[in-house]
């Protein structure tokens, strides 16, 4: 795989659901550990330790999935019309525009869905990519996982509207 190549896109399988699992605790495990200690970590990883419910919630959203050479990387997904719920890169593979991708795709559909504006619950590792990405900090949450408390961001972006002159350029 080149630096150059821009990710694929494609709908979330069911077949999906271990690599993403694996994506999810990858990404947690060694890119977050700046802002969440490893039992903040753990707690967080345990979500992806029912197999069946992690695909069901992956299964029952808008979920994208993001390859590179044909071999899934990343995958995000979008919660009713208007909520980014889950956005994961494998180490292996940030800095490449995979994230990016993903949510300029969710961006998309859903302004296509009606959207006005879009909203994400940003880890503390993930704030800073979406405030490059314009997303703008509402309200600072404290969420509770396995008996661990973690933090996270409330942040919006205002869609552009679809409708208006240049608002595909």
């Amino acid at each position: 795989m080149s630096a150059t190549e821009t990710p694929g896109l494609r709908p979330y399988l069911p077949e999906d659901a271990q690599i993403a699992a694996a994506i999810f605790i990858a990404a947690i495990e060694q890119l977050t550990e700046d802002d969440y200690s490893e039992v903040q970590q753990e707690a967080w990883v345990s979500v992806a330790d029912d197999d069946a419910k992690f695909a069901a919630r992956l299964a029952s959203q808008l979920t994208l999935i993001a390859t590179l050479g044909g071999a899934p990387v990343g995958f995000a997904s979008l919660k009713g019309a208007d909520h980014i719920d889950m956005l994961y890169v494998h180490p292996d593979f940030i800095r490449m525009g995979v994230a990016t991708s993903l949510i300029d795709a969710l961006e998309k559909l859903a302004g296509a869905r009606g959207a006005q504006a879009l909203t994400v619950d940003a880890s503390d590792s993930a704030a800073e990519f979406f405030t490059r990405r314009g997303y703008v900090p509402t309200r600072r949450n404290t969420v509770t996982i396995n008996g661990e408390w973690l933090a996270n961001t409330s942040m919006t972006k205002t869609l552009a509207d679809p409708a208006a002159p240049g608002a595909d350029q």
